[in-house]
């Protein structure tokens, strides 16, 4: 991936406030808190109206966990409905039909304050280390900013013993099981003590000891490598489940077709998590398929599959756990597609006011419709947050982000040293000889 050049960062600098909005969705997230309406008060009519722009893509949806399950071996319906929980224009409010009982099983305050207070983290996380990549301490970077409850409460749906598989946005996921804003730094940063030793690209994370599989950037690899750990685990007759990350773009790549077909055909305990948010870098959804989304091609393949809002944070956890509970109890795969949006742009490399409005990115960026808020706006309303804990979250995460930042730059970067480390367990004659020429190289060059 090329990144961002000069260019292009004029351009960004000279762009009005409509565009600057879409390089800086979460330019400041404590004055864009203050500046939201209250919870509770409804949205603005004009963005009532924005239903071209609907992240949902206008389907029907459903508040009953069972009636949104589906079967590839009976008949389903098309378009597939969506299970959602809370109501997407009111904020604070159910879904129609959606029961409080329904919502407190999902999550109780507990819950629904740590999913929170990740959130927030991911937001001063991806806002911190978006800047610092603009400003040249990074070379790359991806936010995750309106995809926050597709990754935080997906994770949290899981067991820790779960296996994951990650795409490239799934910092959320990490962060609740306990991934180190320091690890991160150093990671981005590509220090000594990066847990790759600086070898790869910023925000490819991996943790052996979370059971987080290192990030790989060729796209849609990690689904056969998921179907296969995940009979690997039915071999061993483990009590755990793979869990494998991808969007509706890795979805197009030839790797997903018979990973998904591999897992239902020997029913391995896989379970399938899909962002559906709306582009593949610059190509909208409905450019890349004709066909309803995701969880269709599931089905199809003898799979169970469930569609989910993926910005109701209380649907995403339910959805995930039961899904996970399913695969556990058959031992055969499912799949969980969340419908979202992507607010930022692709990457720092991409710029997406080339291919989308301002007007798009505003209608999708209001309180009701957005994950973190939405989440907020339900448990405000409950009386579990209020501004104090609110004003106290974000300052705290910003000043813990910006801290590990400074310490991950003042760290050395790896030796040299370590570039013949971890291919074989002892270095060949050849390597050998070329450890040997580069440091008679460097010694040359006075390093």
């Amino acid at each position: 991936m090329m990144l961002l050049g000069g260019a292009i960062a004029r351009r960004a600098r000279r762009a009005t406030a409509a565009a600057a909005n879409l390089r800086r969705p979460l330019a400041s997230q404590a004055a864009a808190a203050n500046a939201a309406p209250p919870a509770g008060e409804d949205v603005d009519e004009a963005l009532r109206s924005a239903l071209a722009f609907d992240y949902a893509k206008g389907l029907p949806f459903v508040s009953d966990l069972d009636d949104a399950w589906f079967s590839g071996r009976a008949a389903f319906p098309r378009p597939l409905p969506m299970f959602r929980l809370l109501d997407p224009e009111v904020p604070g409010a159910l879904a129609a039909g959606a029961e409080e009982r329904a919502a407190t099983a999902a999550a109780d305050e507990f819950l629904c304050r740590r999913m929170y207070e990740t959130m927030v983290t991911l937001q001063a996380l991806d806002d911190v280390f978006y800047h610092a990549q603009r400003q040249g301490r990074m070379s790359f970077y991806m936010q995750a900013a309106g995809e926050e409850a597709a990754t935080v409460c997906s994770a949290a749906g899981l067991e820790p013993d779960d296996e994951v598989f990650g795409q490239y946005r799934e910092q959320g996921c990490l962060l609740w099981r306990g991934f180190g804003l320091q690890a991160m730094a150093d990671q981005c940063i590509g220090n000594v003590d990066s847990l790759d030793k600086g070898r790869v690209m910023p925000i490819h994370y991996g943790s052996k000891a979370l059971r987080f599989q290192t990030i790989s950037s060729p796209l849609a690899t990690q689904i056969p490598h998921a179907t296969g750990a995940a009979l690997a685990v039915k071999l061993a007759k483990e009590d755990r489940v793979v869990a494998c990350y991808f969007g509706e773009g890795a979805a197009s790549e030839g790797d997903a077709h018979p990973a998904l077909n591999f897992a239902a055909t020997l029913r391995v305990p896989a379970l399938f998590i899909v962002r559906n948010n709306g582009y593949a870098i610059s190509t909208p959804s409905d450019e890349q398929f004709a066909g309803d989304g995701i969880a269709p091609r599931a089905l199809a393949l003898g799979m169970d599959a469930i569609r989910v809002d993926g910005n109701d944070a209380l649907a995403v956890v339910a959805a995930v756990r039961d899904a996970r509970a399913r695969v556990r109890a058959t031992g055969a795969p499912a799949l969980v597609e969340l419908m979202t949006y992507r607010l930022s742009h692709h990457s720092t490399s991409d710029d997406a006011s080339k291919y989308r409005g301002a007007d798009e990115l505003k209608a999708l960026s209001v309180r009701a419709r957005h994950p973190v808020d939405r989440l907020r706006a339900y448990m405000a309303e409950r009386g579990h947050w209020d501004d104090d804990d609110e004003a106290s979250a974000r300052a705290d995460t910003r000043a813990e982000v910006r801290a590990a930042l400074d310490a991950a730059e003042a760290k050395d970067k790896p030796h040299v040293d370590t570039l013949f480390d971890d291919v074989y367990d002892e270095l060949t004659p050849e390597l050998e000889k070329q450890k040997a020429a580069l440091n008679a190289w460097m010694a040359a060059k006075g390093e």
